[in-house]
C-alpha cells in the first residue's frame, strides 16, 4: 500500500511536516514535457507536490532520447502526457493529474491556469508566440511563474512574481518578428552568456531552422534550479531573485553568476549584446559544412576519408567514382610552389593518410578497401585505384570514431608525462616497419623547444615561405574548408592583427622582422612556449631509409595511425614538420631560399635534430608533438564531398 507520508519522509528536515502537507496541497501547472518539462514533473513529484495541470501535444520520438524524461524505445510515439502521467503516478499514485493533450493554447488557457499556484515554463525555445500569451495570462491571475532555460551545460533561472517586472516588459518582444524574438528570449535568458565560451559546433545552432543542441545535464540541472525555487515560493520562504535579475549556473565552465539587468531587454548592455548577437547568430552563415547521410557506402566512406589531414589543409585529392566498388583517387603536390613540400613527399604523407583514412572508413561498412598505383602517372599527379569488397571476417577499426575528432592544436599542453601504456599504444599504431622516438623530459623539451624556435625563424624570413603563409591563413574566422583559419594559428589577438597587417606585402615582412623584432611574438608563441610546454615530442622513423613515392605513402599511412590513436588516448597533437623538412634539404644538398644566411641556419637545425634524434634524415618520416591539454575551439575542416568529386573521364 501507497503511503504519502512515508514515501516523502526523507524530505523532512529540509522541510517541516506542516511544509509537506502544504506541498501536497499545491497545483503546479507545467507546459511542455520535452527537455526539462518531465524532469520538472517527476522532481516536483519527489518533492510531494500533490497536483498538475500539465499540457504537451507531442509523442516521444528517437531525438529526444539524449535528454528527455520518459523517452525510451518502449515509449517511441506514445504521447508524452500519457507516459509522463504514468510515470509521476508510479512516483505517487495519489497525484491529481490534469492532462492536456493537445498542448496549451487559446481555446484552453484559462482552464490550463485554473487552481493553479505556480507555473513552470517548460516550452520549446521557439514556441515564443504561446510562451508570451502564458506569461500574460499569469501576471494576469497573479500566478507567479518561472522559466529555467537548459542552455550548454548549465541552467539560467528567471522568476516573474505577482506585481513584478512582467514577462513582455523584461524580454520586450511586442511587435518583433520570430527570429528577433528569439534572439530577445536567448540573451534575456543568460545575459551573461556562460554557455557560448565552449560551444563546439556553430552549424548546430539555426535561428531559421528552429532548432539547437541541447545537453541531459542541463535539463536536470534546470529541474534542480526550478524545484528549488518552485519550494521557496510555494512555501513562501522569500529570498526569490525575480526579473530583472536572474541566475545562471554553467557546470561546464564551473561559474555561478547573477544577473541584474534594469529595463530587461530595454537595457543600454542588452540592446549593445542584442546588436552583437544579431550579427554573429542571424546575419552570418553557419561555419562548420554539416554532415549529410548517403545511401550508398563508397560515398559515405569517402564522405569520412574527406577528414584525412594534409600540410595547411590543402587535401591534395579528387575522387573518380567509377561505380559502387570502384574509386579513381586523382592527387596533384605542391612542389612547384610550396617550400615545404620538398619533391612532392609532404603531399605523398598526405596521400597515404588519406589511403589509410579510407581503409578505416570501408572496415565501418563492413568492407575492405585496396589500392593500386597506376605506374604510368607522374610523381607530381599521382592516380591511385582503389578497390571496396564486401568481407563479413572484417570488423570496424578501432580507430574509426576519431576520425573527424583528430584535430591539430597549436597552443600549449601541460606538461604531465604521457603513460607508458599510452606510448606503448602509440608505438603499435604506426606497424610494422616503424618505429617511434621519443623526446621527452624538461631539458629535451627545451632543447627541441629552442630548435623549433630557430626553425621558426628561417620559416618567417624567407620569401619562399612567406608565399606560402600568405596563401594558407584564413582570416577572420574559426573554421576554414581549406586552409588554416586564423583563430587556429596558435597566437593571441594582437599578434595576429599585426601578422594579418604585415603579411599583405614581403615588403612589410621585411620593415617588420628589422626594425620590430617581427619575427619574436609570433615564435615566442608557436614555438617556444609549445615547444616545451607538452608531455613529449616524436619522431616516426622507418626501418629503411624513406626515398620512393611508395615509402612516402607508407609513411603517411603510419602516420595517420599514429595520430587516430593518439587522439584515443586523448591527447592532443601537433605537427612539426619544419625542421625535418629543412633538414631534408641540407641532406640533399639543396638550396630552399635566395636569403643565404637562412639556408645557414636551417644546417645548424639539422645537425641539432640529428643528435637530439640520434637519427639521420633518410629514415625519419613525420615528427609532432604530443600532450594533454583542451581541444582547439577552431580548426581546420573540409568542403562537402560534393565539391571534391569529379565526372568520370
Amino acid at each position: 500500500m501507497f503511503d504519502y507520508h512515508a514515501a516523502f519522509s526523507r524530505n523532512l528536515g529540509w522541510v517541516t511536516e506542516t511544509e509537506q502537507a502544504i506541498l501536497r496541497a499545491k497545483r503546479v501547472a507545467i507546459a511542455g514535457l520535452g527537455g526539462v518539462g518531465g524532469s520538472h514533473l517527476l522532481t516536483l513529484t519527489r518533492l510531494g507536490v500533490g497536483q498538475f495541470n500539465i499540457a504537451d501535444f507531442d509523442s516521444f520520438e528517437i531525438q529526444n532520447f539524449n535528454r528527455q524524461a520518459g523517452a525510451f524505445v518502449s515509449q517511441l510515439n506514445r504521447p508524452k502526457v500519457d507516459v509522463l502521467t504514468e510515470m509521476a503516478c508510479d512516483i505517487n499514485p495519489e497525484l491529481g493529474v490534469s492532462t492536456f493533450p493537445e498542448g496549451v493554447n487559446d481555446d484552453n488557457l484559462d482552464a490550463f491556469l485554473q487552481g493553479v499556484d505556480l507555473y513552470v515554463d517548460s516550452l520549446d525555445f521557439f514556441a515564443l508566440e504561446i510562451r508570451n500569451k502564458v506569461f500574460a495570462a499569469c501576471a494576469e491571475r497573479g500566478i507567479p511563474s518561472i522559466t529555467a532555460a537548459p542552455l550548454g551545460m548549465g541552467s539560467a533561472l528567471l522568476v516573474f512574481m505577482p506585481g513584478g517586472m512582467s514577462f513582455e516588459e523584461y524580454f520586450r518582444m511586442k511587435g518583433c518578428d520570430a527570429d528577433e524574438q528569439a534572439l530577445r528570449f536567448m540573451l534575456g535568458l543568460a545575459p551573461a552568456r556562460l554557455q557560448m565560451n565552449y560551444l563546439a559546433d556553430d552549424s548546430r545552432v539555426s535561428f531559421s531552422e528552429r532548432r539547437g543542441p541541447s545537453t541531459p545535464m542541463a535539463c536536470e540541472l534546470c529541474a534542480g534550479f526550478a524545484g528549488t525555487y518552485a519550494l521557496k515560493i510555494l512555501l513562501n520562504r522569500g529570498g526569490v531573485p525575480t526579473a530583472p535579475r536572474g541566475i545562471h549556473f554553467d557546470a561546464y565552465r564551473n561559474k555561478l553568476t547573477r544577473t541584474w539587468r534594469p529595463g530587461g531587454n530595454r537595457n543600454p548592455i542588452q540592446m549593445l549584446g542584442l546588436k552583437i548577437a544579431r550579427k554573429r547568430v542571424m546575419d552570418s552563415a553557419p561555419d562548420v559544412v554539416a554532415g549529410k547521410t548517403y545511401k550508398r557506402a563508397v560515398d559515405r566512406i569517402l564522405d569520412l576519408a574527406r577528414w584525412a589531414p594534409s600540410g595547411d589543409n590543402e587535401q591534395p585529392w579528387r575522387f573518380e567514382i567509377v561505380d559502387d566498388h570502384n574509386v579513381l583517387i586523382h592527387t596533384v603536390d605542391t612542389r612547384d610552389w610550396c617550400v615545404y613540400d620538398l619533391d612532392g613527399s609532404s603531399s605523398q604523407i598526405a596521400v597515404g593518410a588519406l589511403l589509410q583514412t579510407i581503409a578505416i572508413a570501408a572496415s565501418g561498412e563492413g568492407m575492405r578497401a585496396t589500392f593500386s598505383r597506376r605506374p604510368d602517372t607522374p610523381e607530381t599527379a599521382l592516380q591511385i585505384d582503389l578497390r571496396l569488397e564486401a568481407d563479413a571476417g572484417i570488423e570496424p577499426d578501432a580507430l574509426l570514431p576519431f576520425v573527424q575528432a583528430r584535430v591539430t592544436q597549436r597552443r600549449p599542453f601541460t606538461t604531465r608525462t604521457l603513460a607508458v601504456a599510452q606510448k606503448e599504444a602509440m608505438e603499435q599504431a604506426v606497424g610494422e616497419g616503424y618505429r617511434v622516438v621519443w623526446l621527452e623530459g624538461s631539458k629535451t623539451r627545451w632543447e627541441m623547444a629552442k630548435l623549433l624556435f630557430r626553425s621558426a625563424h628561417i620559416r618567417l624570413t624567407t620569401p619562399e615561405a612567406y608565399e606560402v603563409h600568405r596563401q594558407n591563413i584564413e582570416w577572420g574566422t574559426r573554421f576554414s574548408e581549406d586552409r588554416i583559419p586564423e583563430h587556429a594559428i596558435g597566437v593571441g589577438f594582437p599578434v595576429t592583427r599585426i601578422m594579418r597587417w604585415v603579411l599583405q606585402s614581403w615588403t612589410r615582412v621585411k620593415l617588420f622582422n628589422r626594425f620590430f623584432a617581427g619575427t619574436w611574438p609570433p615564435r615566442l608563441q608557436m614555438d617556444l612556449l609549445p615547444g616545451y610546454c607538452c608531455g613529449a615530442h616524436f619522431v616516426i622513423v622507418a626501418d629503411e631509409p624513406v626515398q620512393s613515392v611508395d615509402d612516402f605513402l607508407e609513411g603517411g599511412r603510419a602516420m595517420q595511425r599514429f595520430w587516430l590513436e593518439a587522439t584515443r588516448q586523448g591527447l592532443q597533437f601537433q605537427p612539426e614538420m619544419t625542421p625535418l623538412i629543412f633538414s631534408r634539404y641540407v641532406a640533399d644538398g639543396l638550396r630552399f631560399t635566395v636569403a643565404s644566411d637562412e639556408q645557414d641556419r636551417a644546417t645548424k637545425v639539422a645537425a641539432d635534430l640529428d643528435s637530439l634524434s640520434g637519427l639521420d634524415a633518410s629514415r625519419r618520416v613525420y615528427m609532432g608533438r604530443v600532450g594533454f591539454g583542451t581541444p582547439p575551439t577552431s580548426r581546420s575542416i573540409r568542403p562537402p564531398l560534393s565539391k571534391l568529386l569529379l565526372d568520370k573521364a
